[in-house]
Parts: C-alpha cells; sequence; structure tokens
C-alpha cells in the first residue's frame, strides 16, 4: 500500500506513479482469439462445440447448446424464498431507474421553415455475456439485460459458459426475472463470435455487453464494427473521500469490498486527517485475514492500494478528477458540497450510509461503468446504450429558398458540384 502526502516534497511524482500503473492483463491473447473467431465464422455450431469441449470440457451437440425453459424453471424453483426476492428487489429498483432514463423524440420547425427532428429506437438484437461457473454474477445479468428491457430490445440472448457442466442457478434465475429470451451454454471468444457473426442455432445481434475475461475482452474488441459493443473493461477501482467522523472499520471494508475482485484491482482512500489514515490502514491491516478472498483481496491491497492524505477537499476533487475513478464514495459529512465540483467519476455514492456495494446490487443505477480512467470520457451502461437515433428534416419550397443558397456556395467551396446542383436545382424551380 502506497502511503501519500500532499506535503510530500516528491508529492507529485509519487502522485503521477499511482496514476500511470499498469493494471490491466499483460497476457498476449489477440492472435488466439482471431484463430477463434475465424473458426467459429468458417464452421460455426460445430466450432464453437469444439472450443466448449477443449476449454470448457464439457461435451455439446447443437440441440444442447441452448438452455432449456425445463432446467431453468428447475433454476428458478431451487432458489431460497429470501434469495429470489432479494433479486426481484434488485431488478425491480433496476428497471425503474432505467425506464426512467427513456429520452423523449424531438420535434421543431425553426424561422426559416424547416422542420427537424430526432427520433429513437431499440436495437433489435442484444447479446450478453455472462461470466459462468463459481464465478457467476446475478447482479451483472440484471444490469446488463434489464437496460435493454427497459429500452424496447425485442430479442435478448445470453451466452454463459458451464465449465465441467456447472450451471448456476441464480443466474438463469436472474436472466428470466431480466426478460432473457434465449440462453446459450457456451463461453469465452467463441460466444462472442457467434453472437456477432451467427451460426445455424445461435442468431447473429448487433451489440454486445457484458464482462469477461482478457480472451472476452478481446474478442469484443476484435468485433466491434461487425457489431456494437460496451466497453473493454478493465480491473475494477474506487475512491474513499472520507473524514475522521466515519468509523475507520467501515472505511476499511469499503476499500477491501473493491480488493477482493481480483488481484489487479484498485482502493484509494483520501482522508484530510492523518491519524484517521492511520486507524484505515490498521482497520484494513485487522480485517483481511478475516476475508475469505483475503489473498486477492491482500495483493490487491499491497499492490495497488494507496492512502493519500490532503490539507483540504478542494485539493482532494483535484486528485479525484486526475484519477476519474470507476467509483467515487463521498464519506463526508457534507457529501453534496464536494459533488458539485467533481467532474470525472463513473458513479459516485453519497453519505456515510451508502457503500459503493449498494450500487452493485440494488440501489438502482447501473454497475457497468467506465474504468482506468475512462470516466474522463466515457459513462456507465444505460438504456441509451440500446437506442440509436434517428434525425429526420422536411422542408417547404420556401425553407430552401431561405437556407439552399448558403448550402450551394458551401458545397461549390467543397468542390462537389453535383452536391451543389442537387440543391440548385430545386432553387430554380420556384
Amino acid at each position: 500500500m502506497i502511503r501519500l502526502s500532499v506535503r510530500d516534497a516528491g508529492f507529485e511524482a509519487r502522485f503521477v506513479e499511482l496514476l500511470s500503473q499498469a493494471r490491466e492483463t499483460t497476457e498476449t491473447v489477440d492472435r488466439a482469439v482471431a484463430d477463434i473467431i475465424a473458426g467459429v465464422r468458417a464452421r460455426g455450431d460445430e466450432a464453437v462445440i469444439d472450443y466448449t469441449t477443449r476449454f470448457d470440457r464439457h461435451m455439446l451437440t447443437p440441440d444442447g447448446l441452448h438452455i432449456s425453459a425445463a432446467e431453468i424453471d428447475a433454476a428458478v424453483a431451487s432458489i431460497p424464498a429470501e434469495l429470489a426476492a432479494a433479486l426481484d428487489l434488485a431488478a425491480t429498483r433496476i428497471e425503474a431507474f432505467h425506464r426512467a432514463q427513456l429520452p423523449q423524440d424531438l420535434r421543431m420547425t425553426d424561422a426559416a421553415g424547416v422542420t427537424m427532428g430526432m427520433r429513437w429506437t431499440a436495437l433489435d438484437a442484444v447479446g450478453l455475456y455472462v461470466p459462468g461457473g463459481k464465478a457467476a454474477y446475478p447482479s451483472s445479468v440484471l444490469m446488463n439485460a434489464i437496460p435493454a428491457r427497459a429500452a424496447g430490445v425485442g430479442r435478448i440472448a445470453m451466452c454463459v459458459p458451464t465449465p465441467d457442466g456447472l450451471l448456476n442457478p441464480l443466474v438463469l434465475a436472474a436472466a428470466r426475472r431480466a426478460g432473457v429470451t434465449e440462453i446459450y451454454r457456451i463461453g469465452g471468444a467463441q460466444a462472442i463470435a457467434a453472437l456477432a457473426y451467427g451460426t445455424a442455432s445461435i442468431a447473429p445481434v448487433d451489440r454486445i455487453v457484458g464482462p469477461g475475461n482478457a480472451y472476452v475482452a478481446e474478442a469484443k474488441r476484435q468485433v466491434f464494427g461487425r457489431v456494437g459493443i460496451d466497453n473493454i473493461a478493465g480491473p475494477s477501482e474506487v475512491v474513499v473521500l472520507a473524514d475522521a467522523y466515519n468509523d475507520p472499520r467501515c472505511i476499511a471494508v469499503d476499500l477491501l469490498a473493491q480488493a477482493e475482485h481480483d488481484e489487479a484491482a484498485q482502493s484509494i482512500l483520501i482522508t484530510d486527517d492523518s491519524a484517521f489514515a492511520d486507524a484505515v490502514a490498521a482497520a484494513v491491516a485487522a480485517e483481511l485475514p478475516t476475508l475469505p478472498r483475503s489473498a486477492i483481496a491482500g495483493a490487491s491491497w499491497s499492490g495497488h492500494g494507496a492512502i493519500i492524505v490532503v490539507d483540504d477537499w478542494n485539493q482532494a476533487v483535484g486528485l479525484v478528477d486526475r484519477l476519474a475513478p470507476e467509483h467515487l464514495q463521498l464519506m463526508l459529512r457534507d457529501p453534496d458540497a464536494v459533488f458539485a465540483k467533481v467532474r470525472h467519476a463513473g458513479a459516485v455514492f453519497l453519505g456515510q450510509f451508502c457503500p459503493e456495494a449498494v450500487g452493485d446490487y440494488v440501489a438502482g443505477p447501473n454497475h457497468v461503468l467506465p474504468t482506468g480512467r475512462t470516466a474522463r470520457f466515457a459513462s456507465g451502461l444505460s438504456v441509451f446504450d440500446f437506442l440509436k437515433r434517428t434525425t429526420f428534416v422536411s422542408a417547404t419550397q420556401a425553407a430552401l429558398q431561405a437556407i439552399g443558397p448558403a448550402g450551394v456556395a458551401l458545397a461549390e467551396a467543397e468542390g462537389l458540384q453535383a452536391h451543389a446542383r442537387s440543391i440548385a436545382l430545386r432553387l430554380d424551380r420556384s
């Protein structure tokens, strides 16, 4: 864990070093992924089945790619009532927030008499990738599928790997609750290729969303253009601004909640109280051995964690905007005043009773967020990722007379005579 203070002589250099940490995987998989995609494009289901046998140790037939309604029914029935209720609460809240995002169509007529506007329409088909086996996250199913359904997407196809034939019942229950219309028991780059290009058993989609390993991320990168994608997600991160009025143990656990994702995750505390910084560091050390994922969290904290002491919250906001974190917790007596000054963060959690973990599951806003400082220019998943805009223009003869000559002049200046003539011929008819 790195300990910094803005008063240190070498603070700027060490902070830049923190910003520059390479936490993404260094594994080179582009060639292997390209081969898998080429195989699926050439051989379709046969290639998908071959790769599934090789990587997931699970023999399939074309008829067995699709997870049946009966299997989903059995999975839903096996979920304890309390867990099913929690899943339903989360889904209800996520759906309400994302339906509230739906935009209005636009139509206007200006002073020249030109009518113009913008119409929103949903994508036809979306593919959702979900990690499978024991490392399954039903919350990610809800966060990716529900915005698509709220946007009005007609077909939502989900791919989930089943290593050694293992199906996660809660993932299937989440898919049913979120309105997923078809589920396939395949994963990896071969699943992304199948969704992008289609096979005899799996129809292609228009956009692919959802997290995955290095092979999945690279496959999404390579099929982009053929289909849309959400983003190329990197390791998770949180920045916590906390004053001394907080319980050090609560803040320590907030930091570890991010660190337990994986060894490359990053947790950073920024505080204006050096004694509180010491107390949180001690609480992290005490809490860490009690976690089931202590090895992962410990590697993350020791390799990428940081505690930074500032003189005031204006300094802290400046550091936050440079970090542009995926998650930002404002555990302050007056979080709104600080939040008003923050420009770059994927999602912000305000006040000591709103830790980031609430946002992962039941708050309502999406937990699919920009990582690796991309919050400087990117946003979290929303209904807008499943909608597209179509603009339209309508002009009367008088309207064309008003604006057409300027169009002719600009087209001629660009040397595009057919463009200029397309307008001028209509002006001559007036």
